[in-house]
Formats: structure tokens, C-alpha cells, sequence
């Protein structure tokens, strides 16, 4: 699709003015009194936030262990935009971010760009409220002494010195979030957390809520509906991903999707002025960058942080990838590298998440197949070949190879069986994401009877955000619970 510069705009200047709000800005006005006991009603206040002037912020406690709910509680951390015509109010949307990220700070990002403008039915007629899961941002969350790769450790590790070197730093990494967090760290998982989301939808007091869920939250969605038959009145699942599939094959095809977007953003290069890079062969470049970094890692100028191999210049690379209008920064980023300075390597795009809050529940909700360096250097070998430019250094992973000695037992849920008492639900999937297969949305469509894959062109998610056609298919769902017609494509 081609991006509308003003809404790029927005989307640059709100990402520049909201990070420092990362830091956990008080939300609400306390008012004294103790916090509510686990499973009690939210307790809301008005915003003392600025950015959510008028909406209501709020927390409840809920169990860090659902099995043994008397051993412990977290607060969960919620922000409520009301609808803004009362009169013909049709219920709440759950607002859900990818894992790790705050939904919270999603919501913050949106009123940046004044979504309430052009949002419609959904800010019109429907409560948005953003909820961040537990470990995560605004809510209880899971914070780290260790760094997730210190200097001198590599998830691409080709003997068996540097292969054991991760294995043990994983390890104590796990064990350092253990003394840090408690019982929370083996809690994070995708059936705790939608427990978590039962627990809000009763402290509304709504009989059925709606649900819109971006990547990793299109799964929980999916495992809310297993779990609460007849609870979601609609589900709007941005970018699903597919867990249907063996753990292995889901890394390869992530590495050979992001290989096309890197291709994209190459062959963008080729023809856009807006491109640093642009008159030059970028994918060289590329290349040429992350092979002089493995020998001589480079600086960062700004900042008090070790130097990037190339390693790390991958690693960084894909979120660069996710939305289009992200490409200039990469480029930018490229070049600055290039003159010896890589900070811009080590600024997530999406400042919305946090790597540690990523990692750690991966860990938990990801089945672990790759168990000895043999079997890990084979993976290499199979992702230098779908990858050449980004070598396979994609989240799923990053995710896998930082899992690697992990002392907690995974805990995946069973995906792939039908789900009954759930929504037909409308699946927006764009044809060209780093993150997630187009084939993807069909397969998360399968799991959940009459539900249609909605397809965008272009390579963005959270695409309400930025496409006027998904925007008027998602209202319609929404107010009148009707789906558009299967094998339609949003162009603009």
C-alpha cells in the first residue's frame, strides 16, 4: 500500500514525544486506602496522566497462581476511554499488544495521532479499555538484573565453548528474574494471563466483551476463547500467528518472511528518495555493515552501552521491518553505523515493548526443541539458507536460542483443535509482515468456525491504525457483528 504522509507524520512525532512515558508515569490520582484483594472489583480513578485527560485508569489484583489463588497477588493496570455517544454505547473493546508490550502505551501512541478522529463506531460507540498483561509495563512487572546478551555471548554460537557459555548466562539470567520477581516468573503464561482477562471482564461487569488483540495477543485471545465459551461477543485478531505448526518450521518460515521485507525495504531503497541509501546497492551495504561489525564491533557515540557486532545489527533489524514507514529510520540507521556510530541499533522502533518482559514469557508459552549445539547448528544452517541478508535472526529465534538452559519448565497451550463458543472472528492479516506469514491468518481462522481472513496490502500490523479500508470492515463487525466476504483485500 502506499502510507499517507500525514498519518506517518503523526505516527513519527508521537513515537519521539511518548518515550520517556515508558518509565510507569502515574496513571491515576491516588486517593488513600489499602489496594483491593485478589478477584475484587477494578478500582478506578480519574487519569492523572495527561495524555488520558478524561478516561478512567484503574488496577485489580488478581492471583499470581490461578491454581493456588490464596499464595500471592499482582496488580493488574487498566485504562478506560469511555464511548463517546453513551446514548448508543454497544459495549468494551479489550484493547491486547504483542508480548511484552503495553497496551497501555498502544493506547497513549493512538490518542498522539488523535485516532478518536477517524476511529468511528469504535470510539463513538464502544469503551476502549487497554489492558497490560501481567509482568508487563503498567501492571506488576517482571524486572531483571542480568542483561539479556552481555558482551562476549552469541545466539549463533558455532562451538561448543560459545554454546555453553549461553546455556549457563540463560540460566543465570532465569535465575536473577526468580530472586527478583518470585513466583510471578513461572506465571506468565498465556492461560494465566487469560485468567487474568476473565477477572477484568467480570470487574467491568460485562456479560460479553470484545476483543482486539495484536500478534502475540491474537493467541491469547484465541486461548481467552478456549477457556471462556461464550464471553467474546467479537474478536478482531491483528497479524495472527500460527502456533498450529512444528516449533522448528515456525522459526524457519518467521526468518524467510523477514528476508522478504528486508527484500522490500531494498527494492524501496532502489526507487525512493526518502531512502539514505538510496543510488547505492542497500542489501551491499547491508551486508558490508554486519560483516565489518562481526570483525570489529562499532561504537555508540550517544550512549553508554558495548558495542554491536553484527550479530546484533541483525537482531535489531526485523522491527525495523514491521511498518513501512519505519524503513527511512532503517536506512538512516545503516548509514549512521556505517560513520562508526550504531546507536540507532539499539532503539527499538516499537517503544511500546520491553525486551526482558518479551523474552521471559517466551520461554514459558514455547515448546523448546532445539536441546544440544547440534541440533541448534543444524537450525543455523536451514535459516543461513532462507536468509542470507538477516542469517535467521528473527524474535522466534532470539526467543528460542535465549531459552536455551532456561531452569522453568514450558508450558504451551494445545493449538490446533477447533474452538467452540467463540466468535466468528475478523482476522487482519497483511500479505507482507515480518512478523507473521499472511498464511498465518487462514490457519488461525481455521481454529475458530466462520471467522474470515480480512487481507491487507501493504506490510504494516495494528492496521486500524493506518487503513481506512480495515477501519470501515472493523467498525461494521463491531456495530453489526458482520464480516466481510471471504477473499476481500483492503488496498489503501
Amino acid at each position: 500500500m502506499t502510507r499517507n504522509r500525514k498519518y506517518a507524520g503523526f505516527i513519527a512525532a508521537a513515537l519521539s514525544t511518548f518515550v520517556a512515558a515508558l518509565a510507569v508515569p502515574a496513571l491515576a490520582q491516588p486517593q488513600g486506602g489499602d489496594r483491593p484483594a485478589a478477584g475484587s472489583a477494578i478500582d478506578w480513578r480519574a487519569c492523572a496522566d495527561a495524555d488520558f485527560k478524561g478516561m478512567q485508569c484503574g488496577s485489580v489484583q488478581v492471583p499470581v497462581d490461578w491454581s493456588h489463588p490464596g499464595a500471592g497477588s499482582l496488580s493488574l493496570a487498566l485504562v478506560r476511554r469511555p464511548a463517546d455517544d453513551q446514548a448508543h454505547r454497544q459495549g468494551t473493546v479489550l484493547l491486547n499488544d504483542g508480548a511484552g508490550g503495553s497496551a497501555i502505551e498502544q493506547l497513549r501512541l493512538a490518542m498522539h495521532i488523535r485516532m478518536p478522529e477517524f476511529a468511528g463506531d469504535m470510539t463513538q460507540k464502544f469503551d476502549l479499555v487497554a489492558v497490560d498483561p501481567r509482568g508487563v509495563g503498567h501492571s506488576t512487572p517482571v524486572v531483571c538484573g542480568e542483561p539479556l546478551k552481555p558482551a562476549g555471548i552469541t545466539h549463533f554460537p558455532k562451538d561448543r565453548t560459545a554454546y555453553d557459555a549461553l546455556v549457563s548466562h540463560n540460566r543465570a539470567f532465569a535465575e536473577d528474574c526468580v530472586r527478583r520477581n518470585g513466583a510471578i516468573t513461572s506465571h506468565l503464561d498465556l492461560t494465566s494471563t487469560a485468567r487474568d482477562f476473565e477477572a477484568v471482564r467480570k470487574g467491568l461487569g460485562e456479560q460479553q466483551v470484545n476483543w482486539y488483540g495484536i500478534h502475540y495477543s491474537t493467541l491469547l485471545g484465541r486461548t481467552y476463547a478456549q477457556l471462556y465459551p461464550g464471553r467474546l461477543r467479537t474478536m478482531i485478531l491483528d497479524t495472527a500467528l500460527d502456533d498450529t505448526g512444528a516449533p522448528l518450521s515456525r522459526v524457519t518460515q518467521e526468518a524467510a518472511i523477514a528476508e522478504t521485507a528486508f527484500n522490500r525495504f531494498t527494492a524501496w531503497c532502489a526507487t525512493s528518495k526518502d531512502c539514505a541509501l538510496h543510488g547505492q546497492d542497500a542489501a551491499a551495504a547491508y551486508d558490508a555493515l554486519v560483516a565489518g561489525a562481526d570483525r570489529e564491533p562499532i561504537p555508540m557515540k550517544s550512549v553508554a552501552h558495548q558495542p554491536l557486532t553484527g550479530e546484533d545489527i541483525r537482531e535489531a533489524t526485523q522491527d525495523y521491518l514491521t511498518l513501512a514507514l519505519h524503513w527511512p529510520e532503517l536506512a538512516q540507521a545503516i548509514v549512521k553505523a556505517q560513520g562508526g556510530d550504531a546507536t540507532n541499533f539499539i532503539h527499538d522502533p516499537d517503544d511500546t515493548l520491553d525486551p526482558v518482559q518479551v523474552q521471559v514469557p517466551a520461554c514459558l508459552d514455547n515448546a523448546r526443541p532445539v536441546r544440544t549445539l547440534a541440533q541448534l547448528s543444524k537450525l543455523q544452517g536451514e535459516l543461513a539458507r532462507v536468509s542470507p541478508h538477516l542469517g535467521g535472526a528473527v524474535r522466534s529465534y532470539k526467543a528460542m536460542a535465549g531459552c536455551l538452559g532456561w531452569p522453568i519448565p514450558a508450558e504451551p497451550v494445545t493449538a490446533g483443535p477447533t474452538v467452540h463458543g467463540a466468535p466468528p472472528a475478523l482476522v487482519l492479516q497483511s500479505t507482507h509482515q515480518a512478523l507473521a506469514p499472511f498464511e498465518a491468518g487462514a490457519a488461525m481462522a481455521a481454529q475458530l468456525p466462520g471467522s474470515v481472513v480480512l487481507a491487507h496490502e501493504g506490510d504494516d500490523y495494528s492496521m486500524f491504525l493506518s487503513s481506512r479500508c480495515v477501519r470501515e470492515a472493523t467498525n461494521r463487525y463491531l456495530t453489526a457483528r458482520v464480516l466481510p466476504a471471504a477473499g476481500t483485500v483492503c488496498t489503501d
